[in-house]
C-alpha cells in the first residue's frame, strides 16, 4: 500500500519523502483534495513499468505486416491452390 500525503504537505517535506522511496522502498501518493495527484517511486520501480509498457505495445504491434507475408505455399510445397494472392503493379501496370 502507498503512503498518501497532500501536496501542500509534500512540498515541505520532499527530502524526507525521496529518502521513503529511496530507502524505505515505499511508494508515496501525493494528493490534492483528497485524490491522487502524482506517485513517487523508485528509479526501479519506473524502470518496470517502462518495461511492462513497452511489452504492451509490442504485443498489440501485428507480427508480420500484409506487405511482408510471403507467397503462402501449399501441401505440396509448390505455390498456388485455393489461396488468394495479389500482385503490386507499378503505375503504368506493369509487374513490379
Amino acid at each position: 500500500m502507498a503512503y498518501e500525503i497532500p501536496v501542500t504537505q509534500a512540498r515541505a517535506e520532499l527530502a524526507d519523502l525521496i529518502n521513503r522511496v529511496v530507502y524505505g522502498g515505499e511508494r508515496v501518493v501525493v494528493t490534492r483534495h483528497g485524490k491522487p495527484l502524482v506517485a513517487l517511486v523508485s528509479a526501479a520501480d519506473l524502470e518496470r513499468l517502462d518495461a511492462l509498457e513497452a511489452a504492451a505495445v509490442e504485443e498489440e504491434r501485428p507480427v508480420r505486416s500484409v506487405s511482408s507475408l510471403d507467397a503462402v505455399a501449399d501441401a505440396s510445397g509448390g505455390r498456388g491452390g485455393f489461396g488468394l494472392t495479389a500482385e503490386h503493379r507499378g503505375p503504368e501496370g506493369s509487374r513490379g
